[in-house]
C-alpha cells in the first residue's frame, strides 16, 4: 500500500511540476533550469542520501549503474525539454505517452517482473486513455507521416531515453537507495550543468536570476524533487511496471488541469481518455495494493 501511496505523490506532483518546468525553462532556458532543479535537489536530499555514500566505494556495480543512469537522465531531459520547446505541443504530446509501455517492457523483459493478465489489461487501457487524452487531432498519430515535422524526432528519442531513466531509476534504486539514487543523479547533473553554464560564460547570472525569479524555481525544484523521490521510493516496493503506468498518467491529469484552470476545451475523445486513465490508475492500485 506504502508503495501505491509514492505514485500517487508522484503523479499529482508530476502534472503541476511539467507547467512549472515548461514556465521555468523559457524563462531561463533548459541548462539554468536543469541547474536550479538538480542543485536545490541536491541540498534537499542530502540529509537523507549521505549515510549511503560508502555504497559507491564498495560496489564497483553500483557505481557503474549509478553513473549509466545519470548519463542517460541527463541525455533524456536535454532531448524531451528541447523536443516540447522546438515541436508542437499537440504533435508532441502523443508521443510523450510512448514512454509508459517501453518502460513497462524493459521491465518485464530485463528484470521479469511478474504481472497479472489483469494488470497486464489496465496499464493497456491506461496507456490508451493517456494517448487519447493528450490527443487533440487523430492525424497527430500517424507518426510515419509526421516524423520529419519540428521536434518529433528530438521528442522521440528523448521519450526513448526517459524509458531507460525510468527503468534505471529504478534498478539503481533497488540495488542501492532510491533518495541516494535521486540525489546522485541530481549532484552529477547540477556539475554538469555548471560547467556547461561556465563555458557559456553565464555561471555568474546564476544568482541574479534566482533574485529575479525565485518563486518559480522553487516551485518547480521542490516539486520535481518530490516527484522523483516519491517515484524512486514507489519501485522499490512495487514492480516498476505498475509504479510506472501510475504515476505516467499525469499526462491524462494535466488535461483536467487545462480545463479547469486555464478554462481550455477538450474534444469527447480527449475526456474518454481521462476517464479511462482514470479509473484505470484507481482500478490497478486496488488491485496492486
Amino acid at each position: 500500500m506504502l508503495g501505491i501511496i509514492f505514485t500517487f505523490i508522484a503523479l499529482f506532483c508530476w502534472a503541476f511540476g511539467d507547467f512549472f518546468i515548461q514556465k521555468t525553462s523559457r524563462i531561463l532556458g533548459i541548462w539554468k533550469a536543469l541547474f536550479f532543479i538538480c542543485f536545490i535537489g541536491t541540498v534537499m536530499l542530502s540529509p537523507f542520501a549521505y549515510k549511503d555514500i560508502p555504497l559507491l566505494f564498495s560496489s564497483p556495480f553500483a557505481l557503474q549503474l549509478l553513473m549509466l543512469t545519470f548519463v542517460v537522465t541527463l541525455f533524456a531531459a536535454l532531448f524531451e525539454f528541447e523536443g516540447l520547446k522546438e515541436g508542437k505541443l499537440a504533435v508532441i504530446e502523443p508521443i510523450l505517452g510512448i514512454e509508459l509501455p517501453l518502460t513497462v517492457g524493459l521491465s518485464l523483459v530485463l528484470l521479469k517482473e511478474k504481472i497479472s493478465l489483469l494488470q497486464s489489461v489496465l496499464i493497456f487501457v491506461i496507456f490508451i486513455g493517456i494517448v487519447l487524452a493528450v490527443t487533440t487531432r487523430f492525424s497527430h498519430l500517424h507518426y510515419h507521416k509526421r516524423i520529419l515535422e519540428k521536434g518529433v524526432i528530438i521528442a522521440l528519442v528523448g521519450t526513448i531515453a526517459m524509458a531507460l531513466t525510468n527503468f534505471l531509476t529504478g534498478v539503481s534504486s533497488l540495488e542501492t537507495a532510491p533518495l541516494f539514487t535521486i540525489w546522485f543523479m541530481h549532484l552529477l547533473i547540477t556539475i554538469s550543468c555548471a560547467l556547461y553554464l561556465l563555458l557559456k560564460g553565464k555561471l555568474s547570472e546564476l544568482a541574479k536570476d534566482f533574485k529575479r525569479h525565485a518563486k518559480p524555481i522553487l516551485q518547480v525544484s521542490i516539486l520535481d524533487n518530490i516527484v522523483w523521490s516519491a517515484y524512486a521510493l514507489a519501485m522499490t516496493l512495487i514492480p516498476i511496471s505498475i509504479a510506472t503506468a501510475i504515476s505516467e498518467s499525469y499526462i491524462a491529469l494535466t488535461v483536467l488541469l487545462g480545463v479547469y484552470v486555464n478554462k481550455e476545451k477538450v474534444k469527447s475523445h480527449q475526456m474518454l481518455g481521462v476517464c479511462l486513465a482514470v479509473l484505470g490508475v484507481i482500478a490497478l492500485a486496488v488491485v496492486t495494493g
